[in-house]
């Protein structure tokens, strides 16, 4: 066996979970932005140790149905924005504001 497929899943993996932290980054609203971070980063956390094949490749299928729906649900998200919440805007400049 060689070590080529498991740090070729270990880069998909790790690549996944960027993407996932950049979508999650894109939701205009400031909850679902928040709670999309951390239910990522919770989630890879929580499955860091796991070392059955079968079961990797099920939480990375997952995991990109996920990121679909991300996807989609920010490009919604992106039609019906809001203004910014006071939480959002402390300690920021003016200029970043507007």
């Amino acid at each position: 066996m060689s070590i080529a497929p498991a740090r070729s899943e270990a880069f998909q993996v790790l690549s996944l979970y960027r993407q996932l932290l950049r979508q999650s980054r894109q939701f205009p609203d400031f909850n679902f932005r928040k709670y999309a971070f951390r239910r990522t980063r919770d989630a890879f956390h929580e499955h860091k140790a796991e070392s059955d094949p079968r079961r990797v490749q099920d939480l990375v299928q997952e995991a990109i149905k996920n990121l679909q729906i991300m996807r989609r649900q920010t490009t919604v998200g992106n039609f019906f924005q809001t203004e910014r919440l006071v939480v959002e805007t402390v300690g920021r400049p003016k200029r970043e504001i507007e």
